[in-house]
């Protein structure tokens, strides 16, 4: 929940700036800078970061699916809600 009020005053080109690139996102302006404060102050420590990057360096083996087949999945994911709910009405 979003409790905290800010002012920032900025040049025109900034803000035509961020203007322009929340519309192309179709955001708010407050989430670019929200977004923007995240990524420059990192919400994650750094030595966290770094351990968490070193540790994925460090994994070998494993199995690795392809985007293809992840899509696959999760379409048969979402389908059996619905299925079950065709059964259900056929009842």
């Amino acid at each position: 929940m979003l409790t905290e009020r800010l002012q920032v005053l900025l040049s025109r080109a900034q803000r035509t700036r961020l203007e322009a690139e929340a519309k192309r996102r179709r955001t708010s302006v407050g989430a670019l800078v929200r977004e923007a404060v995240d990524a420059r102050l990192h919400s994650v420590p750094l030595e966290k970061r770094r351990r968490a990057i070193a540790e994925i360096k460090a994994m070998s083996g494993g199995r690795y699916l392809t985007t293809a087949t992840l899509e696959r999945i999760v379409d048969e994911e979402r389908e059996r809600p619905l299925q079950r709910i065709g059964r259900r009405a056929r009842r």
